[in-house]
């Protein structure tokens, strides 16, 4: 017997791993979405991220930290979404903040759990695939 449907388990999964990075997104952007100067300020003198223009690199973290958690929580392209966060999650482990590695695993472990498993039933991609790729 299980105690939880694994359907719930991945939502919840999907939705807390969204939040992290949704809400480090709004920090990037001052209203709806305008970069902010402390963003850019921050990738230029604390991140200093190699072969990128800090604006550029504030940019592409602000715009993956809002569009990739919103496909995470409602389950669509899921994978690819995991994917990338797991992929901003190494940049940040290996290139920013090494000593951070107890946070940045439990990030990882949600995300390769994802990326596994996929969305679950309570998804879009589940509705997708149930729609289009039904057996005969």
């Amino acid at each position: 017997m299980r105690l939880f449907p694994e359907a719930f388990l991945l939502f919840v999964s999907r939705a807390g791993i969204a939040a992290i990075f949704w809400r480090s997104g709004r920090t990037k952007v001052d209203g709806l979405f305008h970069l902010s100067e402390s963003a850019v300020s921050l990738f230029a003198d604390e991140y200093q991220l190699p072969l990128l223009d800090p604006e550029v690199a504030a940019t592409l973290a602000a715009l993956a930290e809002h569009a990739l958690p919103i496909l995470l929580v409602f389950g669509l392209a899921t994978r690819y979404a995991a994917l990338g966060l797991l992929t901003m999650t190494l940049v940040i482990q290996l290139l920013v903040y090494p000593d951070a590695w107890p946070t940045h695993l439990s990030w990882m472990a949600l995300l390769a759990w994802i990326m596994a498993k996929g969305a679950g039933a309570w998804s879009i991609d589940q509705l997708l695939a149930n729609r289009f790729f039904r057996s005969a």
